[in-house]
């Protein structure tokens, strides 16, 4: 416990520290309420919609437990009431745990595995473990909280004490929420949450009481003082109220009726934003506004960071945060969420933000197959999609045909973002030089046939977490050529394109495919005067051959992850590139369990010598970023911004990306600002016992691993197919290229196998 309320201590002072030791407003290590809302909202108190943190910051920590409610009264920027769902013990002592069924969220079926019930509740038979079955002091003294969702952190399971209500009061928060879901089973049980509430509070501190049961609200409304707060929660539209024996979707119907008793209701947030059986957003329904007439305050439940949300937020929990903010016709009056301070973000930061404002920093947007996580990568669409998003480079990493048509693709291997497994199944190959795995390849198919193809959405973690992105576009848009890409970034005057180039060796010595010559040819032609060219490729010897031209800017790709570099080695990388392109693990190394362990040097030694650092691949789903973000995008984002201070993102999600650069909460001096999470802080303060055994390091970037072997020459190739001898009998075929001499085999697919990794270490 110690170690944990150190813990606690270590993450809000370095985030205040962020902020001038404030919390960015006001005095006292946090935000002070404003005396006045500075702006008139739409809400019944005229006020920003309130912040109820549901158990405290239980998205990270186990529920109301003194980690999870410190750092949710901490990390905000907004109003933020704690949550307490209330249980009572045999001998009567309130503590806070949503689900009634204590095994869910403790460890005491270990502790008393034959103690387990059944009781009919609601009328459904339910099994478990019972507070009311057990005194507190068993409880206290005995049981400790569990993360009770497997997205989460185990780390701290088995830490921490269950939180009674008078722990949570003690905390001081601003604001306390009593949610009463169970009052009957209580009731028929000899235990009454009314008396515990009136008697044994005397409600001091509660601000709101919370129940879905009619019968325990009126009895309240009898009792409470003026300054508590009723509210109606709203289950399922079908399932039965308790008291009144009607469906909740048939009370919902009568907002005057429920005036009467309550002066607010809690509803799931699908009853303001349904979503369709495919989890698109349909049409608002009106309940904000007739609630609003009725005089009814209105907030909306169910929010969650790591929860599976409608396409249409792109799995950005903050857009869907403003959905419920932003809209004229649907703005609660507050938010329950696991996740707190990302909602206190949300609002403070970007309710109403103004996206054409200028960037506020000059860190690059730059496209990972331009919106590849809206549209299937590299199509017309996904090119449209990052323009409006805000995107500062669109990338394309070229491709040739087997009649040399210069195209946008991710991979040589059309079989992730194309239809050709099923269409050119029988073309399908192995070719260890380019991919480990055999491929349907662009060379081995004409531009004609490639044309018949549809695209294809890819989506790096659908497969396995269920996170598929816009099915609607699944086979969407059409393929670029690489004339037709440079021509649509010069008509729409985007600030510069990145230009991809991968396997030119083994197209030039095998396929008589010269991919530099075409490339410099189509930029030639394109007349790029005033849009900035960037050249990528992890192959030394091909940004050799862009040395001459002076206007465009060299990178080269690192494919393996760096743990460190060298002085030498960051020289030797200025002889060819003017900036590089790393992996996120390159700059923060993450451990197994999804926690940040350290910054490496990289960032230090290539800024040291004048070259810049691009970090890939931003991705918006949760499963893709580590605890200490929150599984926010934004954090992650400002992590890498004012911690680490990159050049640039190759983001899949540019309007992510766009919406932070362009705020004022990029700057760490503004009143508000989105604050970094402190590498390594919440790894530090794990037991060892609790984590994953380590695998090794990378090795450190050295010299021997920058340079690549001169480009063949290119041998053409006779029109059955065999082409011209390289040299004498038996010569050995070209070196592969690499960005790490020993990547070439693997080259393509390394990325993939990242994301895998870290998504299986995300699986506790």
């Amino acid at each position: 416990m110690i170690r944990c309320l150190f813990l606690m201590s270590l993450l809000v002072q370095a985030y205040l520290a962020k902020s001038g030791g404030d919390g960015g407003k006001g005095g006292g290590g946090q935000p002070a309420k404003p005396a006045a809302p500075p702006r008139k909202w739409p809400t019944l108190s005229g006020f920003p919609p309130l912040i109820v943190a549901r158990g405290g910051f239980s998205g990270l920590f186990p529920e109301s437990t003194a980690l999870a409610n410190n750092l949710a009264l901490q990390l905000r920027y907004t109003d933020v009431a704690l949550l307490c769902s209330l249980q009572l013990t045999k001998d009567s002592i309130g503590i806070c745990l949503t689900d009634i069924r204590l095994d869910n969220s403790t460890n005491i079926a270990e502790i008393f595995p034959k103690d387990s019930k059944t009781y009919k509740i609601n009328g459904h038979d339910v099994k478990g473990w019972f507070a009311k079955d057990f005194s507190s002091q068993v409880i206290l003294n005995n049981v400790s909280m569990v993360q009770s969702i497997l997205s989460r952190p185990s780390a701290f399971d088995n830490q921490l004490a269950i939180a009674t209500v008078d722990e949570v009061k003690n905390s001081k928060p601003p604001l306390l929420w009593l949610n009463v879901q169970y009052d009957s089973f209580y009731s028929a049980n000899k235990l009454s949450m009314s008396d515990y509430i009136e008697k044994t509070m005397g409600f001091q501190g509660i601000s709101y009481i919370s129940s879905p049961e009619i019968g325990f609200l009126k009895n309240m409304k009898k009792k409470a003082p003026k300054e508590t707060n009723l509210i109606f929660t709203f289950l399922g539209q079908d399932e039965v109220e308790p008291t009144e024996k009607k469906k909740y979707g048939d009370i919902l119907k009568d907002l005057n009726a429920i005036k009467d008793f309550a002066s607010g209701i809690v509803v799931p947030k699908e009853f303001i934003w349904p979503v369709d059986a495919n989890n698109y957003l349909e049409k608002h329904t009106t309940l904000v506004a007739d609630a609003h007439k009725a005089g009814l305050e209105v907030y909306a439940s169910g929010f969650a960071n790591d929860a599976i949300i409608s396409h249409n937020y792109s799995f950005d929990p903050t857009n869907e945060f403003l959905q419920f903010v932003n809209q004229p016709d649907t703005i609660v009056d507050g938010l329950l969420t696991d996740f707190s301070p990302i909602a206190s973000n949300a609002i403070a930061c970007f309710a109403n933000n103004d996206t054409k404002r200028e960037k506020q920093v000059d860190t690059l947007i730059i496209t990972h197959n331009g919106a590849s996580g809206i549209y299937p990568g590299c199509t017309d669409l996904a090119y449209e999609q990052a323009v409006n998003d805000g995107a500062d480079i669109i990338d394309c990493s070229v491709q040739l045909s087997k009649d040399g048509v210069a195209f946008c693709s991710d991979s040589a291997d059309l079989t992730g973002d194309t239809t050709a497994m099923p269409t050119f199944m029988s073309k399908s190959s192995l070719i260890p030089e380019v991919q480990k795995d055999k491929g349907v390849f662009s060379f081995d198919l004409t531009w004609a046939e490639i044309q018949s193809l549809k695209p294809q959405m890819f989506s790096p973690f659908g497969q396995r977490t269920g996170c598929y992105r816009n099915p609607a576009a699944k086979n969407k848009g059409k393929f670029m050529t690489l004339s037709d890409f440079l021509g649509f970034a010069k008509s729409k005057a985007v600030q510069g394109v990145l230009i991809n180039i991968e396997n030119a060796a083994y197209l030039a010595s095998k396929k008589g495919l010269d991919i530099i010559e075409t490339v410099n040819k189509a930029l030639k032609n394109a007349s790029l005067d005033k849009v900035q060219v960037m050249i990528l490729s992890d192959d030394s010897s091909v940004l050799s051959k862009f040395k001459g031209d002076k206007d465009y800017k060299r990178l080269l790709h690192f494919k393996e992850t760096i743990s460190a570099v060298t002085k030498s080695a960051a020289g030797e990388i200025k002889k060819y590139a003017d900036g590089i392109v790393v992996y996120r693990s390159s700059l923060i190394v993450v451990n197994d369990g999804s926690f940040t362990k350290a910054k490496t040097n990289v960032l230090k030694e290539m800024h040291a010598a004048n070259i810049s650092v691009y970090v890939s691949i931003m991705r918006n789903e949760f499963v893709a970023i580590p605890f200490d973000f929150y599984a926010d995008p934004t954090m992650e984002l400002a992590t890498f911004v004012v911690e680490l201070d990159v050049d640039g993102f190759i983001t899949e999600f540019p309007a992510t990306a766009n919406r932070y650069l362009r705020s004022s909460c990029v700057d760490m001096n503004a009143e508000v600002a989105i604050l970094p999470a402190q590498v390594g802080a919440l790894l530090e303060e794990i037991p060892a016992s609790t984590l994953t055994p380590e695998r090794p390091p990378s090795p450190p970037l050295d010299v021997k691993d920058i340079v690549d072997p001169p480009l063949p020459p290119v041998t053409p190739v006779s029109a059955e197919g065999s082409k011209s001898p390289l040299g004498p009998p038996g010569a050995p075929a070209p070196a592969p290229s690499s960005g790490m001499a020993v990547a070439a085999n693997f080259g393509v697919c390394v990325a993939a196998f990242m994301a895998l990794g870290l998504l299986l270490s995300m699986e506790h």
